[in-house]
């Protein structure tokens, strides 16, 4: 059994219906954000590497057909026509680290139809979740205004597996490194580490602790002071740093009790005793938010860890996202369902200096100055090039950043700049949905509200840009 049996039953039930009535043609499905989670001014697109592994490798193995009539209960020969199925579409996409925002495809799979049905859970899974801890971890570092970031998430992210991809998104993000010491290995990301209460605490003091410490690791060395009490844990590290000569690269790490105060005084008593070298770490519940407050505060903090929150995106730790057929046979397809309307057909997202995105059809040509962001990244079931790494996505997501407009890139109260439709793509929705409505429904439906089909406004809302 393989990763293929990773996906919703209801796509094994679908893809079976259409090979046995013969539905193979080719068939586009849509993968989008609907709307933006609260507080939040842009998304950073991530997850699509490791979608492109799972479609490069996807073949239906016995075993798999086993697990399928195991889950549905029914003889495995009912299911052996989904035997052999293999992915040979392709692939467009928004490359990982562009901010991406509501409205606008991530990506596009055009393949035979139940190729393409049973592709869906996975990559929403892939998607939705990297997008949502690399857009977190991407305002970590807007935060952090310049200081370095740590990713301490791995305990207690949603599983190991997990804690890998949140070491990677911080990584792409632009932190400085990650406790992971597996990420670490496996991606290139520099290992960051100091140590726990419990170790402090194994000793008859902290003076005892730092010393013991020190004498195992002959380079620069972070000394966790809060045990007992953080100011007098500050006086005992600098004296033992002192007497070592120990200075450049070295640390004292804060994680709990007010940090802004708790570094004033830290900062003081460094200071005093020479070591104004000596930098100071902060932890314990940090998020975007967290170090906001802290820089905006002047906290003399040099490195932010953060861990939890960001790990698992506390605060918004979903996507309202979507994989929804768009075209099959030649034939654009839209959904009429109330709050739930799509846009037909193959799209393209066209990135604009200064000025909104739009949302078009694949095939119009450009606006002037724009650049297209989906690329055909698969073809034919392979990869057209090799797989991205983590510092290209980061050098467009700095890029990107670096572009949005200051309400976008805020931490509280952001404002997303809101991508507009093109006209041949507005057409297109109207002649689709009439067409529809002629067919299907009973009652007109309700008056053009001024919002194309795909969510987005016409045109974007005063004052964003």
């Amino acid at each position: 059994m393989s990763d293929v049996t990773t996906t919703d039953l209801y796509e094994v039930t679908m893809a079976l219906s259409y090979l046995r009535e013969d539905m193979r043609a080719p068939a586009t499905f849509s993968l989008f954000v609907r709307d933006l989670p609260p507080g939040r001014g842009f998304l950073v697109a991530a997850g699509l590497e490791p979608a492109l592994d799972f479609l490069a490798g996807y073949r239906v193995e016995r075993p798999d057909v086993e697990a399928f009539a195991d889950a549905l209960r029914r003889p495995v020969r009912d299911l052996e026509p989904l035997l052999g199925l293999a992915f040979e579409g392709e692939v467009r996409a928004v490359p990982e680290g562009h901010a991406v925002f509501a409205g606008e495809p991530l990506l596009e799979v055009t393949a035979p139809l139940p190729q393409a049905q049973l592709a869906e859970t996975y990559l929403l899974n892939q998607v939705c979740h990297q997008t949502v801890v690399a857009s977190k971890a991407a305002r970590c570092v807007l935060a952090a205004a310049g200081r370095p970031v740590v990713d301490f998430s791995l305990r207690r992210t949603h599983g190991p597996w997990a804690g890998l991809q949140a070491a990677r998104l911080g990584a792409l993000a632009g932190f400085a490194g990650t406790s992971n010491v597996a990420a670490a290995t496996a991606l290139g990301i520099p290992a960051s580490g100091t140590m726990a209460h419990s170790y402090v605490e194994a000793f008859p003091g902290e003076e005892d602790a730092f010393r013991a410490f020190a004498r195992c690791h002959p380079g620069p060395v972070t000394f966790l002071v809060d045990t007992y009490d953080t100011v007098a844990g500050v006086e005992v590290a600098a004296r033992v740093l002192k007497e070592l000569g120990r200075g450049p690269g070295c640390a004292v790490r804060l994680d709990s009790g007010d940090l802004e105060a708790l570094a004033r005084r830290a900062r003081a008593v460094l200071d005093a005793a020479g070591l104004t070298d000596v930098l100071i770490v902060a932890s314990g519940g940090l998020d975007e938010y967290g170090v906001d407050r802290l820089v905006r505060a002047g906290a003399p903090i040099d490195v932010y860890a953060v861990g939890t929150r960001v790990g698992v995106a506390a605060d918004a730790p979903y996507l309202d996202a979507a994989y929804k057929l768009v075209e099959y046979d030649g034939r654009p397809m839209m959904k009429l369902s109330s709050a739930k309307v799509t846009a037909p057909g193959r799209k393209q997202v066209f990135r604009r200096a200064g000025q909104p995105d739009v949302v078009a059809l694949w095939q119009e040509e450009p606006p002037e100055s724009a650049r297209p962001l989906l690329r055909t990244v698969m073809r034919g079931g392979r990869r057209t090039g090799a797989p991205d790494h983590w510092r290209d996505a980061r050098e467009r997501l700095r890029a990107d950043l670096a572009a949005l407009p200051a309400a976008a890139r805020g931490i509280d109260g952001p404002e997303p700049v809101r991508p507009v439709v093109s006209p041949a793509l507005r057409e297109l929705t109207a002649r689709v949905r009439a067409g529809l409505e002629a067919r299907f429904l009973r009652e007109p439906a309700d008056a053009d509200t001024g919002v194309a089909d795909t969510g987005v406004p016409a045109s974007p809302p005063a004052g964003r840009g």
